[in-house]
């Protein structure tokens, strides 16, 4: 069984193709090929029933309409001794607790090593959430929707296990700029920007759309789309996993369920390379990249109004059809070294300070009607109270994975933009991307600058945990990378 005490550090990593690397024969007496790559893909419907609450915004309206439905989308792959597993989930954000007990099914079922196996939210916000109001804390009892959607992803697993044949593999990117841009802002001077807490801020988040008072981004964006191409030994398309440092698009009437454009992306992508009715189906999967800071606003300018489901099926499209041309040069394999590291850290929880808390009381002690120095004062008011309570630190599961020569981080927050590109930058694999809000969900992960100049991701209630969080991790993700690295040598 794989629980939060028993996940460790996984041990399993391949070293295949050595011998080509000293000008040796692929094979010699003694000694043998390794073997062909196995892959499978599968889904697990996991929409919630009319009447769950939709989160993702300020109110939480119970679900009327399924636009399109949610799925777990899965990829299983088997190298002929280390099998990996990839999840994506159509969720806002689930937590630990629901995605430990899915692991546990799906490793008992499969046998694939519960540290193998990655399985993250796309965050779409037109879903039934899986966590705790706490992010801190677990979801409570494994009942309801949490305890169906722990099932679904061990049998979307299972399916993708069951669905194993000899496959190929390649590897590329992509740069879509067009979609991407920075969602905190310096203002000119003199603007005040006040926070829930009495005070005031250095940046704002979503500024209003050509505002005369915008100076610059406080921040970059990533245009990159990494994407893993699978094919099946007869070309045949088996699944295609992307990355893209996008927050959701958004645009969809309250109270419908949607994937967002991570589900439109799935399926325009499959139409792209031919997949269509296809037995096994092709399973398309684009993750949520390092996105805590980024949406597609361009805030110089006024915009145009859009019809419900307009822009996520523009941002799909212009994604899949830019991975779809680089996809047309890309090298397949039949042998890649497989492997995966895991590593749990333990970070101090933020705590509201005195003047916090007393402000706090304040604020709810008012006449709900009285005047406000900030929107969502009583919001944040009763998250400080909540706070006090709360647990002091949290432990987290930090991932690694390799593909060939692709390197994956999963980070169970909604990571900034400046993160994921230094891990990039510092990745000792050719190519490298990471899913955020994997095994788990723990809110925003600011930087440390960006903890200094506030704004929303970065208020109490919003971010959680230890300014020092997002370094910390880091510096995880790339010893975790070392190691597969260095074990494949």
């Amino acid at each position: 069984m794989v629980t939060r005490a028993s996940i460790g550090r996984a041990a399993m990593i391949l070293c295949l193709g050595g011998l080509a690397s000293f000008g040796l024969p692929d094979s010699v007496e003694g000694v043998q090929d390794p073997p062909v790559l196995r892959a499978g893909a599968a889904t697990s419907n996991i929409t919630p029933p009319l009447g769950e609450p939709i989160v993702g915004n300020w109110d939480s309206p119970p679900a009327t309409h399924v636009h399109d439905e949610l799925h777990a989308r899965c990829l299983v792959l088997d190298d002929g001794e280390a099998k990996l597993a990839i999840v994506l989930c159509d969720n806002v954000g689930i937590s630990r607790d629901v995605l430990d007990a899915a692991r546990s099914l799906a490793e008992e079922a499969t046998g694939i090593p519960g540290d193998h196996i990655l399985i993250a939210s796309t965050h779409t916000h037109s879903a039934t959430p899986a966590r705790g109001a706490d992010r801190l804390e677990s979801a409570g009892e494994l009942e309801g929707y949490p305890g169906f959607l722990a099932r679904r992803i061990a049998d979307g697993i299972a399916r993708a296990g069951n669905n194993l044949e000899p496959a190929t593999i390649g590897w590329g990117a992509v740069d879509v700029p067009g979609q991407v841009f920075n969602r905190r802002w310096f203002l000119k001077p003199g603007r005040t920007l006040a926070n829930p807490f009495g005070g005031t801020d250095r940046v704002v988040m979503n500024p209003r759309r050509g505002d005369p008072d915008l100076v610059e981004p406080a921040g970059p964006t990533d245009p990159e789309v990494s994407f893993v191409s699978v094919r099946a030994a007869d070309g045949r398309a088996i699944a295609l996993l992307a990355n893209y440092s996008l927050h959701y698009v958004g645009g969809v009437p309250s109270g419908h369920v949607s994937a967002d454009y991570f589900g439109a992306f799935a399926e325009e992508i499959g139409e792209l390379l031919g997949a269509e009715d296809q037995d096994p189906p092709f399973v398309g999967m684009l993750s949520n990249g390092t996105s805590g800071d980024i949406n597609n606003i361009d805030f110089r300018s006024p915009g145009e109004p859009k019809e419900p489901y307009e822009k996520i099926r523009e941002v799909a499209e212009e994604v899949a059809q830019a991975v779809h041309r680089a996809h047309q040069s890309i090298e397949f394999r039949d042998r890649v070294p497989l492997g995966a590291e895991a590593e749990e850290l333990t970070l101090a929880a933020r705590v509201p300070t005195a003047a916090q808390l007393a402000y706090a009381r304040e604020v709810l002690d008012r006449p709900e009607d009285a005047e406000a120095y900030h929107p969502r004062e009583r919001t944040y008011a009763e998250r400080i109270l909540r706070a006090e309570d709360g647990p002091g630190e949290v432990t987290i599961l930090l991932q690694a994975i390799r593909i060939g020569e692709v390197g994956i981080a999963a980070i169970p927050f909604e990571v900034f933009v400046e993160t994921g590109l230094e891990i990039k930058d510092r990745s000792p694999f050719e190519r490298t991307f990471t899913i955020e809000l994997a095994n788990g969900s723990y809110g925003y992960l600011p930087t440390p600058r960006h903890h200094d100049l506030g704004g929303y991701e970065t208020w109490l209630g919003t971010n959680r945990v230890e300014f020092q969080a997002s370094e910390k991790i880091r510096d995880v993700i790339l010893d975790l990378f070392g190691r597969l690295d260095s074990t494949a040598e």
